[in-house]
């Protein structure tokens, strides 16, 4: 890409135990994206909050002159009204609430940035102070013009991040296989048969043109979204990448085939609008 993925990119900034390890995880993503970086921060400007800031810019080398924009009230809705207010094309947070044996919950702030931003987001589930690089990223194939956005994206920052492989998917389920047995001559992306789908996924892949990153495709058969989730823990992905295309209503909803990922999430996300 000739120009940066995103004009503007800001953290939710809070000053919890990861308060540090979220801020480090912000400023590789500037550093992978080549943007600005500013802060989001709910509560009080005073003379403690500015300290705060200002030992931590220091702490992680950022530039001391770094924008804050501060809002009051719930959480929530003064980190959305933030982002839409400043226009901030890429959101970074923490993501975490609990793990339960296996599966990862998101948190209620996390969640709703994931179902309401209007622009993209990303939700760490462990940030580090000294991150490590996303080997192994999974990407939601989606046929659309915005997928195919949504996959260069993903190949900038794979590219920077040294990828190991990047493995784009596509859920096959039992209705897609049915429908394929009942339809006529008319096809839609919708009713493809998984010899199909695999082919469209490859088709998918080269249109983005050439790319030093390995990729792997793969059209997995399963009914829910725990299939994906399943397959991402399995390939120890580091980041799950769903592309969703921007809607014009105040407050977008994710659709039902994807909107597992703001209840289970098994490492972290990036949703690409």
């Amino acid at each position: 890409m000739t120009v940066p993925p995103y004009r503007s990119i800001a953290v939710a900034a809070a000053f919890s135990p990861r308060f540090h390890q979220v801020l480090a995880e912000a400023r590789r993503v500037r550093d992978c994206f080549g943007s600005p970086l500013s802060m989001i921060y709910v509560g009080k400007h005073d003379a403690t909050t500015e300290r705060k800031f200002r030992d931590a810019f220091a702490k992680l080398r950022l530039p001391a002159d770094s924008v804050i924009h501060y809002e009051q009230g719930d959480p929530a809705d003064a980190i959305l009204a933030a982002a839409r207010k400043n226009r901030v094309e890429l959101l970074i947070a923490g993501a975490l609430e609990k793990e339960v044996v296996l599966r990862p919950f998101l948190g209620n702030v996390a969640r709703r940035l994931a179902r309401e931003a209007t622009c993209s987001v990303m939700l760490f589930t462990a940030p580090e102070l000294k991150p490590r690089s996303f080997r192994h990223i999974v990407l939601f194939a989606d046929y659309s013009e915005h997928g195919q956005r949504a996959l260069r994206r993903t190949l900038h920052l794979a590219e920077r991040e040294n990828c190991e492989r990047l493995h784009v998917i596509r859920i096959h389920t039992s209705f897609d296989k049915a429908r394929a047995r009942r339809r006529g001559k008319v096809v839609t992306v919708d009713e493809l048969t998984l010899a199909e789908e695999e082919t469209a996924l490859r088709e998918f892949i080269l249109a983005a043109g050439d790319t030093p990153v390995p990729i792997e495709s793969r059209c997995i058969r399963g009914n829910t979204g725990f299939a994906a989730s399943d397959f991402v823990q399995s390939v120890e992905a580091d980041l799950l990448v769903v592309p969703l295309e921007p809607k014009p209503e105040p407050e977008p909803t994710l659709p039902p085939q994807i909107s597992w990922i703001t209840d289970v999430i098994p490492c972290n996300l990036w949703i690409i609008r």
